[in-house]
């Protein structure tokens, strides 16, 4: 069942995407992996024992998406060389209505 659900994403070669009607309860990592995002790895499937679904929120969003819990933060700190203070593990970002044109760019290869 899909939601409408509206995300903007920019991939690693700076091209964007606009991406209707992801389903609520999705991770942003999911959403991204099923429609080819260049850049979203996801080696550890969301398990959020890596980095390679890093995203820079867009900062509209920040505080709706809300703040990394402490094993996100350590798993962050790995690509501190590209941190930023807008850094999420796409795998953590679980899509709500209030997600609704979600603005994100994925991070550099670590």
């Amino acid at each position: 069942m899909t939601s409408g659900i509206r995300l903007v994403l920019t991939d690693t070669n700076g091209n964007t995407r606009t991406i209707e009607d992801a389903a609520v309860g999705s991770s942003l990592m999911e959403v991204a992996r099923e429609n080819d995002v260049e850049g979203i790895l996801a080696d550890c499937g969301g398990a959020s024992s890596c980095a390679t679904c890093h995203v820079y929120v867009g900062e509209a969003w920040l505080e709706t998406v809300g703040a990394p819990d402490e094993i996100e933060e350590a798993m962050l700190d790995m690509v501190e060389d590209v941190r930023r203070p807008t850094s999420r593990l796409s795998c953590q970002i679980r899509l709500s209505a209030a997600l609704d044109g979600l603005e994100a760019t994925v991070a550099p290869p670590f």
